[in-house]
């Protein structure tokens, strides 16, 4: 008998429109030191293939690295072991769209840390609410 195939969870997504140009909302998601006021201590670069840290407090240092950047519309990065993080940003006018997507969820995967994908997940949805928030509080300085 072979094993099951691996079911995806659906991706994470946060959607919110800040009252800013979408160069400052750009500078807010790729820099380290913008990154580090509203989500987690980083050494991040804006470089494709740059490895990088998000200091996790608790859970420690997680392993990441720069798949994509297109300024200022796009960045993603692999996050530890299965997850890719993207940051999309469409200008309308003088806000911007910001649309977070956190993916790379199984129900039979489990996090470095033993905890089934399932229920990080529904922890991680709702942190991001709050985490998203924080960056537009950000931007609107």
């Amino acid at each position: 008998m072979t094993e099951p195939l691996s079911a995806k969870l659906p991706d994470i997504r946060q959607t919110q429109v800040f009252n800013a140009p979408i160069d400052k909302v750009w500078e807010a998601v790729a820099t380290s030191e913008a990154i580090a006021v509203w989500f987690m201590p980083n050494d991040f670069e804006p470089v494709v293939g740059h490895m990088f840290h998000l200091d996790a407090g608790p859970f420690g240092k997680s392993p990441c690295k720069v798949s994509e950047i297109d300024p200022p519309h796009r960045l993603s990065f692999h996050w530890g072991k299965d997850w890719t993080v993207t940051f999309e940003l469409i200008q309308q006018g003088e806000q911007t769209q910001f649309t977070l997507i956190h993916g790379g969820w199984s129900t039979q995967e489990a996090t470095e840390f033993g905890e089934p994908h399932e229920v990080v997940r529904e922890r991680m949805n709702g942190g991001w609410v709050g985490i998203v928030g924080k960056l537009g509080e950000y931007v609107r300085r």
